[in-house]
């Protein structure tokens, strides 16, 4: 049986992330995983540093002395995909759902934290809901991932009508089951704010998002690119309400007002 995480990462400009990613994933207590890299045509030497890393591990796990819990298929585990033209973040994580061959999918940004049982943790709760679509809670972290003791708590269970109005699911949280949910459906659209019009597509095709409130991933966000973000995320959840979801605009306003809100007390 599959039972196998597929966990992407779009890579641009990773490259003082990468390893760290890398050693990461390999410490999950869940070890039925692949990593796959979707190399969107990054300037810097992330490609090079995740290939690199690559060719070390696999010589390593020859001598199981030196790794016991090494794989020997690491070349086949952690995977490279170069794209041939930058695309954005959208495209690299659809190229990365057609190259999955895990029954599970978990995205992943390359400067994000994940405590080493988030899959384990996460694989279970999914299953204990039997769920399509689950996430988890999370905390605030610094420019060098260092928790800031800001948590974002997730409700237990989230529908279209209340996704609307509340912008809590964080894209490296999430985790998805194909055998209940097309991957067509996981496919994210290329607009503005994608991953947010993702998760909201899912749920307006029938299915519910269970959460996992316990902080399992770390969101590295330096505190000086807090106020020109949240510029950016206002003009990007308007366009969502109107232009990719064709709200009324009374409508709209109402959500709008609610999101910005919740979005303020997260900050608190």
């Amino acid at each position: 049986m599959n039972e196998k995480v597929s966990i992407i990462v779009p890579v641009y400009r990773a490259a003082p992330y990468i390893a760290e990613t890398i050693e990461m994933v390999r410490r999950q207590t869940y070890r039925d995983w692949e990593l796959l890299f979707i190399d969107d045509c990054s300037p810097d030497n992330s490609a090079e540093i995740i290939q690199h890393t690559i060719e070390k591990l696999a010589g390593q796990a020859a001598d199981e002395r030196q790794i016991p819990q090494a794989c020997p298929d690491m070349t086949q585990r952690i995977r490279l995909i170069r794209k041939a033209q930058n695309e954005g973040a959208a495209r690299a994580r659809n190229t990365g759902l057609e190259q999955a061959e895990g029954r599970y999918i978990a995205f992943l940004d390359a400067d994000d934290i994940w405590l080493p049982e988030k899959l384990e943790k996460e694989l279970a709760f999914l299953r204990e809901k039997q769920a399509a679509f689950v996430f988890t809670a999370y905390e605030f972290g610094d420019e060098h991932a260092r928790g800031t003791g800001r948590i974002v708590k997730v409700p237990e269970r989230l529908t279209y009508r209340k996704a609307l109005s509340r912008t809590v699911i964080f894209t490296s949280t999430v985790l998805f089951d194909t055998e209940k949910i097309s991957k067509e459906l996981i496919r994210m659209p290329v607009v503005e704010s994608e991953d947010t019009a993702t998760w909201w597509k899912i749920l307006r095709n029938g299915h519910t998002a269970y959460g996992l409130n316990e902080s399992l991933v770390i969101y590295r966000r330096p505190e000086k690119s807090l106020s020109s973000n949240k510029f950016v995320a206002i003009k990007r959840i308007w366009n969502l309400y109107r232009r990719v979801e064709g709200l009324p605009m009374p409508v709209s306003a109402f959500c709008f007002c609610m999101w910005a809100f919740r979005a303020t007390l997260r900050r608190l």
